[in-house]
């Protein structure tokens, strides 16, 4: 059965599981999605990953995986999504080393958050997206596109945040990013980030 190709849409809060968040992967020469739930840390995992501003002054584990494996000369050459049973996608990393190559059995959010540190290919089954593939409308789409935009999560401004927004120089945001940064809080450097955006 042949592999098709995925890439990440957008992430977004879960309508239908309290705390999760939704995952879109979209086939690249198709119109399909395949929307998978995650958990709030694999969802920021991803979202990092993929936010080039934003960097964790200490390595979360899928970086000390990724670090890991450069050390010892392990590359994650594809993910594939090759299962779904009751509503769960099963994932395989496909390993490299010394030009021996390895399956390893991996959730599939952690396998989508070594694949965006490691730049590799996300594969599934044409009887996968048959099963869990979904068209997506149009205003979808565009909701989609918007939280990706606004760091692949869709992180609501806390209150302080917004109320004093007006007030703060861009000089001010930039030293609260750092410090948020610092602080591991990447909900609110997310926030700040998009403030500086608006203004730039």
């Amino acid at each position: 059965m042949s592999l098709i190709k995925l890439t990440i849409k957008g992430i977004s809060y879960s309508q239908t599981q309290s705390g999760a968040y939704a995952l879109v992967l979209s086939e690249i020469y198709g119109e399909r999605t395949l929307p998978i739930i995650i958990g709030a840390f694999e969802a920021q995992s991803i979202a990092i990953a993929l936010e080039k501003e934003i960097r964790p002054p200490r390595p979360l584990t899928h970086d000390l995986f990724k670090t890991f494996s450069d050390r010892f000369s392990i590359k994650v050459t594809q993910v594939v999504i090759h299962k779904l049973v009751d509503g769960v996608f099963y994932s395989s990393l496909i390993c490299e080393r010394d030009n021996v190559e390895e399956i390893i059995d991996a959730r599939t959010s952690d396998a989508i958050a070594l694949a965006v540190r490691f730049n590799a290919p996300i594969f599934t089954y044409e009887n996968i997206l048959d099963k869990a593939g979904v068209y997506l409308k149009l205003d979808e789409e565009l909701i989609i596109e918007e939280d990706l935009e606004t760091d692949e999560i869709a992180f609501s401004l806390e209150d302080e945040i917004e109320e004093e927004t007006a007030k703060i120089t861009i000089a001010e945001l930039h030293e609260k990013l750092n410090e948020a940064v610092a602080n591991e809080d990447y909900e609110l450097a997310a926030q700040i980030r998009d403030e500086i955006s608006k203004r730039s």
